[in-house]
């Protein structure tokens, strides 16, 4: 028995997420059989895309729990961080697209380029979303989650305030909405310590 051992673990609750370490799930091998129609592959994606020298070009992903049927739906873009979070009743691909299709109408048009997805059956009506929003969609490679390592990483920072045991179907609207302000108004080192809503709103103010 060592002390400091015992010490540190005392120290756990006072991590961010609060883990001892990360477990697995039991994750099952569904996708390998590629079932999205008009599929293109992260591969294509304009080069653009990959250096964040353009907005307008958006992640997205589920935050889910085992103990609730509802979900959340996170959007970021890539080069701002600025993030979109959704409660979902369904993680279903239709309550998917009409989340996307909320999120981002509002926004103009030079702010709706391309949006990232995985493989997951919620994303199947992606093509829906595009005719909406006037988007390009690409998929990452199965299996590959780091692919779109932007929106994984916000999700971490979701996680925080919704750990994995939450039952989002008692997450208010108004309650998201708090964990969305706060995600906007973070200072971010990688933004050379603007917010994600500062550099939203100076990209939107430059002209076309």
């Amino acid at each position: 028995y060592d002390p400091a051992v015992r010490r540190h673990e005392n120290l756990v609750p006072c991590l961010a997420r609060a883990h001892k370490r990360r477990l697995p799930w039991g994750h099952r091998h569904t996708h390998r059989d590629l079932h999205i129609p008009e599929r293109i592959s992260i591969r294509k994606r304009p080069a653009a895309v990959e250096r964040r020298r353009q907005a307008g070009h958006w992640e997205n992903d589920s935050a889910m729990a085992r103990v609730s049927k509802a979900a959340l739906n996170v959007l970021v873009e890539r080069t701002t961080r600025l993030t979109k979070l959704s409660r979902l009743p369904r993680r279903t691909a239709h309550e998917t697209s009409v989340a996307i299709v909320r999120s981002l109408s509002h926004l103009p048009a030079r702010m709706r380029r391309t949006i990232t997805y995985d493989n997951g059956a919620e994303n199947v009506e992606h093509q829906r979303t595009n005719r909406k929003l006037n988007t390009l969609s690409f998929f990452c490679e199965p299996f590959h989650s780091w692919e779109k390592g932007t929106v994984e990483n916000t999700i971490g920072l979701v996680r925080r305030f919704y750990p994995k045991k939450t039952n989002f179907d008692h997450v208010s609207v108004k309650e998201l909405k708090r964990v969305e302000r706060w995600l906007n108004n973070r200072p971010r080192k990688v933004l050379h310590y603007d917010t994600p809503r500062e550099r939203y709103r100076r990209i939107v103010a430059l002209p076309h």
